[in-house]
């Protein structure tokens, strides 16, 4: 079976302490490529260190500080040999909240964060790997960017930018060694909701909030979103990767691509009890 160290020797996973970016992480090492993984809290990340001396690096990372985060990537693509073959754009985090409640403060924050953070973060990765002609760089996006989450506004139209800014560079790509993924996850059974910061709840959004609780604990388990990160990385081409239950990565696109717009709208307000 070919495996992902035949092509990529090296890959930069942010948020790998967990959902996601954890499994990402693990899917990575177990295919032999070193992975440097960041958190907030790194030793949050001690186990992977220990289970994988000499192939997994910590890395301090926070979005919200712009300058450091910049900085520590360009240590750790140092660090592993003046750029990385794979980077992984996934850490960011949810609000949860009315969008005429919220201080402005508290979404603003959030889209300095996911997208503007991430934009500096893929301009390095970007300017790297066109200087070497390879790479494949990774947006984890979420399939928020073709059906926004109800009470979700920052973190809606963040993950919308974000799937614009990977069309972008599929068009700069074109004819090179580079490869860009747009990674579109849809519910996956993670500690996302726990980790989200509610905002000002109020009666009107508990439906929602209920519905969103009941989604998250029927969805997929998150090694799904892993195989299918893998198999994409060793297509090795540009293009929009969906991932999640069948309903959401196939059935919903295709009924979003043939249906009017307002019955999409209907039927996403259905889907979370609205």
């Amino acid at each position: 079976m070919r495996r992902l160290d035949q092509l990529h020797g090296s890959a930069f996973v942010s948020g790998a302490s967990r959902g996601l970016g954890r499994v990402f992480a693990q899917m990575l090492l177990g295919e032999g490529v070193r992975v440097w993984g960041t958190s907030r809290d790194p030793s949050r990340l001690a186990d992977l260190s220990a289970g994988h001396p000499g192939a997994f690096f910590p890395v301090a990372f926070d979005l919200g500080d712009r300058e450091n985060a910049v900085r520590a990537f360009s240590e750790a693509s140092s660090a592993a040999g003046g750029g990385f073959d794979i980077v992984v754009n996934n850490a960011g985090y949810g609000v949860f909240g009315e969008f005429s409640a919220l201080d402005s403060s508290i979404w603003r924050a959030q889209l300095e964060d996911m997208l503007g953070t991430v934009l500096e973060l893929s301009h390095a990765a970007f300017r790297s790997m066109r200087s070497r002609n390879r790479g494949c760089l990774v947006h984890v996006s979420s399939i928020a960017a073709e059906f926004p989450l109800p009470y979700m506004s920052g973190y809606n139209v963040a993950k919308a930018g974000l799937s614009a800014l990977s069309e972008s560079l599929m068009f700069e790509a074109r004819g090179s060694g580079i490869a860009v993924i747009d990674f579109r996850p849809g519910e996956y059974r993670t500690d996302f909701n726990r980790a989200m910061l509610t905002a000002n709840p109020s009666e009107a959004t508990r439906p929602a909030r209920a519905a969103l609780e009941a989604e998250l604990e029927a969805s997929p388990a998150p090694e799904r979103a892993a195989l299918d990160l893998r198999r994409a990385l060793l297509r090795n081409r540009s293009g929009i990767v969906r991932s999640g239950s069948l309903f959401q990565a196939h059935i919903a696109p295709l009924l979003a691509r043939l249906g009017p717009a307002s019955f999409v709208r209907w039927a996403t307000a259905r889907y979370h009890g609205l």
